[in-house]
């Protein structure tokens, strides 16, 4: 039998880790600014085009390469972080695993060039599917510049997953975001199809934060800082007025490198409870410094995740620091410790008076129940009205409903609307809609019955209809963060079909010029944040119907909540409307909006 084991060649080795490593551009991004940063570079600038299927330039002014590393760099497993395996335990540094540069060279085309500080000539070298076509002496700058050309232009099919330019887009920025937010000593800056999209200049954490997400976030940060022996806890939350309807501003840092987990993320929330609604989420930029042997950062292969020896100990000294911040902060407002001394003294020229406590009579003779001919509140009560119950005799209710040959004529499901005449509707714990029918009674979810006939009316207004929109007697002004802003960008042509009526303002925001007929003005802001976060969480799921991302986002606003008490009247609107929709059996996100329970199920449950 001949062996049937072989070891893989380089070129496919390095293609199998481009698969894990380099998903995306944005990975490229990501791997390659983390490099520049531990090159210890000061400042780092970031070209891209065409969404990074094009190019993806890092330039840097760090301690360059000699032509050995040059060429080394881009070997599997080659790392100047690692010498033996117990270093593995106490890693600072970003890259540290050698197959980041393998991979982008084994799946574009790569040219780098670079020079060390105490060298006259740089090494220029170009790299296509891992192969080396050259390299040489070169004149460059100090530093390294990698321009990675025409990623996956060799696995046709990877580059055919890769999503929108506006997708894409987001991602690559959201990976700048996650790098320069916790440098702030670095200057960075970033250009997309030569537009400048953030120049930052070195500075304080909160100037960098500042710096990509806005003025406004000036005012809405509280800072966090919290130390142990075992832990150390720096950076700012968002006060918790501020709270968005998105997963927005959140990051965590563990060792200023940029980590998710769930169970730290949980410790923030619970110290916001009781402050931000339920669907509400809080900003945060926090920063965990702890000793590299107690945790785990080798476990994902983007190191995204990290695992903490004492997991406990840790959400317990977060969660106390964000409540002390927020303590601090709700504190502040109540307490003056900076008395202007002219007013203290303006105060002081006033003549003091004994104070007294101001008296209160009373009449302990006075009867609300004892008939009086005097005048004053309660001196007289309204004469009881004779033969009072024909009040309720003599106006016999006029509501009248449709019946079942009238639902028949519009198409829908005789067997759900075989109502009686002029039956009546009745609402159970302000969730459910009651009603008779034919079989038994019929149940309806208030809320996702109004979903289902908000999202299709919502779809036909898309659909080329002209919206109904009400102009803003004064313009509201709504920021955004980057990558939130470019998603409203794109969507700008579908939210105004809606009846928004919208502007540019600056980078990351927006004027409001005008609103959909009926929306409050404070509904404003929460509506396009939910559209964001639904076009987040169902672009994936749905081809990037954006139609249908915007509908649900208007359903899911605008619908009657649970728990919203409705009137007779309301009720037999929304069961009209309902058995009006093409799918009136199911919610927008496909769950039943009803369900019928038989007379013979109830005998069964009165047995």
């Amino acid at each position: 039998m001949s062996n049937i084991i072989k070891q893989l060649p380089d070129s496919v080795a390095n293609q199998i880790a481009a698969g894990e490593v380099i998903q995306r551009p944005a990975s490229a991004v990501k791997e390659m600014l983390e490099n520049a940063v531990d090159s210890g570079a000061n400042d780092i600038k970031v070209i891209v085009k065409d969404s990074g299927k094009t190019l993806i330039q890092i330039i840097d002014n760090g301690s360059g390469m000699t032509p050995m590393d040059a060429r080394m760099c881009f070997e599997r497993h080659a790392t100047s972080k690692i010498s033996k395996a117990e270093d593995l335990f106490a890693i600072r540094t970003m890259g540290f695993r050698g197959e980041a540069m393998a991979s982008i060279a084994a799946i574009a085309q790569v040219e780098m060039k670079t020079r060390p500080h105490d060298h006259d000539l740089g090494s220029c070298l170009k790299i296509e599917g891992s192969k080396v076509i050259s390299q040489e002496s070169c004149q460059c700058a100090v530093g390294t510049n990698i321009a990675v050309k025409n990623l996956f232009y060799n696995v046709p099919a990877r580059r055919n997953f890769l999503k929108s330019n506006t997708t894409e887009t987001r991602h690559i920025i959201e990976e700048f975001i996650r790098v320069s937010v916790i440098n702030p000593e670095i200057a960075f800056s970033m250009l997309h199809n030569d537009k400048i999209v953030f120049k930052l200049h070195a500075g304080s954490l909160k100037s960098r934060i500042v710096g990509v997400f806005g003025k406004v976030y000036n005012e809405r940060m509280l800072r966090v800082e919290q130390e142990t022996g075992q832990v150390k806890i720096s950076g700012f939350i968002g006060k918790p007025e501020f709270a968005k309807k998105t997963r927005g501003e959140q990051y965590f840092f563990v060792n200023n490198r940029f980590i998710k987990h769930a169970y730290l993320n949980h410790a923030v929330a619970n110290a916001f409870t009781e402050l931000i609604p339920s669907d509400a989420f809080p900003s945060y930029f926090i920063n965990i410094e702890v000793d590299p042997q107690e945790i785990d950062i080798n476990i994902h292969p983007t190191k995204t995740e990290v695992n903490f020896k004492d997991a406990r100990l840790v959400y317990a000294i977060l969660r106390a620091a964000v409540k002390q911040s927020i303590g601090k902060y709700s504190l502040t407002p109540t307490i003056d410790f900076d008395v202007d001394p002219a007013v203290e003294a303006a105060f002081n020229v006033l003549p003091r008076k004994d104070l007294k406590q101001p008296g209160v009579t009373l009449d302990p003779d006075y009867n609300p129940f004892k008939q009086s001919s005097a005048a004053g509140f309660g001196s007289h009560r309204a004469p009881v009205p004779q033969d009072w119950q024909k009040l309720y005799t003599e106006h016999p209710v006029s509501q009248k409903f449709e019946t079942d040959e009238q639902f028949d004529q519009k198409e829908s499901d005789s067997s759900l609307l075989e109502t009686e005449h002029a039956s009546p509707f009745f609402q159970l714990h302000q969730k459910y809609i009651l009603t008779n029918v034919k079989t038994g009674m019929m149940v309806i979810d208030q809320q996702k019955a109004h979903e289902r006939i908000l999202y299709e009316e919502v779809l036909e207004q898309l659909s080329g209809n002209t919206p109904a929109s009400q102009q803003q007697l004064f313009p509201q002004t709504i920021h955004f963060s980057p990558d939130d802003a470019e998603i409203i960008r794109s969507l700008k042509n579908e939210i105004e079909k809606l009846g928004f009526l919208m502007d540019t303002f600056g980078a990351n925001s927006f004027v409001i010029k005008g609103v959909p007929s009926g929306l409050k003005e404070t509904d404003v802001a929460a509506l396009l944040e939910k559209i964001v976060q639904n076009h987040k969480e169902q672009a994936k799921d749905i081809k990037s119907d954006k139609n249908i991302i915007l509908a649900r986002a208007m359903a899911a606003n605008h619908s009657v909540k649970a728990g919203i008490k409705l009137e007779e009247r309301e009720m037999a609107d929304i069961f009209q409307r309902l058995f009006s929709c093409k799918v009136p059996q199911l919610s927008p996100d496909g769950k039943n909006i009803l369900a019928i329970i038989s007379l013979d199920e109830i005998e069964k449950f009165l047995k």
